[in-house]
């Protein structure tokens, strides 16, 4: 089943890196009481997701705040490490952005948004999708048809549906 507005997001131990190495991150607790956007993609240092998705929420980060967002999270299906440096590659993590690691797909698969395509090289992968929820309800959902593209999952879109 793939997640909707109005269904209350799924608890999954997600991971950063810690001064001590890989931490885990309860997104359950993440979430609570909080206002959150969270928005996914295929892979760190991808073509659309280093050149459109990512940079459409550093732009938008200051309008997020100011809408009362609490966090920025950025979740990719990929381990700690590449999560970090990508954070820190691209600037998101000077710009206030979190990003978290999916290793095993474990949140991608229990919202519905996995997909496989062999001759890219991404096996169980995240659909592109950005959302809006508060204390873990979606409230606003924008999931991509195709996930080569960023057009209603980018940041300036979502910002002006809250």
């Amino acid at each position: 089943m793939t997640i909707a507005v109005g269904d209350k997001l799924p608890d999954a131990t997600l991971l950063t890196l810690g001064a001590e190495g890989p931490e885990g991150v309860s997104l359950s607790e993440k979430l609570a009481g909080r206002k959150v956007v969270i928005f996914a993609l295929p892979g760190a240092y991808t073509g659309v997701c280093s050149t459109a998705h990512v940079p459409s929420f550093i732009r938008t980060k200051a309008d997020f705040d100011a809408k009362g967002v609490d966090e920025v999270i950025c979740i990719s299906v990929n381990d700690p490490f590449v999560m970090t440096a990508w954070g820190e590659a691209t600037g998101a993590t000077e710009a206030g952005l979190t990003f978290l690691g999916d290793a095993q797909s474990e949140f991608t698969k229990a919202v519905g948004m996995d997909f496989t395509a062999p001759p890219a090289g991404l096996i169980a992968r995240s659909k592109r999708y950005a959302l809006y929820a508060e204390d873990g309800v979606v409230k606003v959902l924008h999931a991509e048809e195709n996930p080569g593209v960023c057009d209603i999952s980018g940041g300036e879109a979502l910002r002006d549906a809250l």
